[in-house]
């Protein structure tokens, strides 16, 4: 470790003064969310609370239902219809929570948001590593948000510049409102019209026996292992656990004052986030299962919106509209999700202020870092030519690959007892944890083998 036990301390919880004496406007916003907290918990009073502390863990798991894991999860019920994926998506989401849950923990025990804990435990070389694995993911996976918003919008007749000019203007927009709570709610309540691909699927009158029986019985996987299917196994991963979830998540845990008493409901948070989650991602895997079911093959589509115009013979016309709504919002909640990972992390490894309770001009590095990568994203996403089908699926399999560096630091740091004290993972935690990584590994090795050698499985 760079430092040791007695140089390292944690800094207090958020919602207390400053070192210096000094109570800024952002520590009084903070203050003031604690104190709503106190007041909840002393009357007992646990929905409330609940209501209070929800966030962080919601917004994480359906803001990672994101463009590229809405059509990932669309091409498999394409190409492999209601079966093999639907309870392995469930398992998806378990690992997800796994993770997520070891990151509120990290953030609650030491109020440092994630590249900080990694820049002063393991030093420069792993924190500018860490830094590189989070850029590079989420630049990648901020142009396919727009390509989902682009997608969605061509459904409707509105031409690609406009719609993702709508959607640059939503997210910096969404920077204004110098508040995390009101950023968190306002986000959250968006985040909501991701179950839109619920109605959207029960318009493919799905048979629920069948899909019963999948999640009872893990229904054996029709047409063997191809490399197909292995590109689908890592974009399913990857459309659960990515390395901004991390980061977003402890650092929103921080920026929302999270202190160790609400681990309770941090964790119910999470999971809620994440039941909620992997209903809108298996009912997209159903929505699109007629695709399968009438051999439709979806290797020729150019982008998310060749889904719903495939789909409306299938789901009518409201059915294909719910899904390519439920495009445009995957796409929209993920960006400010996702912009705000990066900009949190921009300003802990350059020692800068980063809250979304900042002014803009208290904050210029960290709205800007998130204002730039939306922009940049999005003007790459209208180079004429780009095969944004092909780019949406790779970036999921790229984000799969990167996640296994990024969950060995996660759990290194939350085994270190001088920042985590008795919220140390546990036995169990670390078995979960290295399984996990164990597994993303075997599933990258597999993709880069048939990468490296094609033929060795069929097409």
């Amino acid at each position: 470790m760079s430092q040791s036990a007695s140089s390292f301390a944690p800094l207090p919880p958020a919602s207390l003064p400053r070192a210096e004496g000094r109570l800024s406007h952002e520590d009084i916003l903070r203050a003031e969310d604690r104190r709503k907290v106190l007041k909840e918990r002393t009357a007992r009073h646990w929905f409330r609370l609940l209501w209070l502390l929800t966030g962080p863990g919601v917004l994480v798991m359906l803001g990672e239902n994101d463009g590229p894991s809405m059509v990932s999860y669309a091409t498999t019920g394409a190409t492999y219809g209601v079966g093999f994926f639907v309870p392995f998506i469930l398992l998806t989401f378990l690992m997800a929570f796994a993770v997520q849950e070891m990151t509120v923990r990290l953030g609650a025990a030491t109020h440092r948001g994630h590249a900080e804990l990694i820049f002063e435990r393991f030093g420069p070389f792993w924190g500018y590593f860490a830094m590189g694995d989070l850029v590079f993911g989420n630049v990648l996976t901020l142009v396919t948000e727009f390509i989902a918003i682009q997608a969605g919008g061509l459904y409707f007749g509105v031409p690609a510049v406009v719609s993702v000019a709508i959607g640059v203007a939503l997210v910096v927009e969404s920077r204004a409102f110098r508040r995390y709570a009101t950023w968190e709610r306002t986000v959250m309540a968006l985040a909501v019209f991701n179950l839109l691909f619920i109605p959207a699927a029960l318009f493919a009158h799905p048979d629920g026996a069948a899909l019963v029986h999948a999640i009872g019985t893990w229904s054996p996987l029709k047409g063997g292992v191809t490399a197909a299917f292995v590109t689908l196994i890592l974009a399913n991963i990857g459309a659960t656990v990515t390395p901004w979830m991390i980061f977003f998540q402890q650092s929103a845990v921080v920026d929302k004052g999270l202190t160790t008493a609400d681990l309770g409901e941090g964790r119910l948070d999470t999971a809620i986030g994440a039941v909620l989650a992997a209903i809108a991602a298996i009912a997209t895997l159903v929505a699109a299962a007629p695709l399968f079911e009438n051999n439709v093959d979806v290797s020729k589509f150019a982008s998310g919106a060749d889904f719903a115009t495939a789909l409306q013979p299938y789901l009518g016309s409201v059915g294909a509209t719910l899904f390519a709504l439920g495009m445009i919002e995957a796409g929209v909640v993920a960006a400010m999700t996702i912009s705000a990972s990066s900009a949190y992390a921009m300003g802990e490894t350059a020692r800068e202020r980063h809250s979304l309770n900042l002014d803009i001009s208290q904050g210029w590095l960290f709205y800007g870092a998130a204002i730039a990568s939306t922009v940049v994203a999005a003007a790459i996403v209208l180079i004429p030519g780009a095969p944004l089908l092909a780019m949406t699926l790779t970036v999921n399999v790229i984000a799969t690959l990167l996640m296994a560096p990024a969950l060995l630091l996660l759990l290194l740091l939350v085994n270190d007892r001088e920042i985590m004290g008795a919220h140390a993972n546990t036995w169990r935690a670390n078995i979960v944890g290295g399984a996990i990584i164990v597994a993303l590994v075997l599933v990258g090795a597999a993709y880069g083998v048939i990468t490296v050698f094609p033929g060795i499985l069929g097409q």
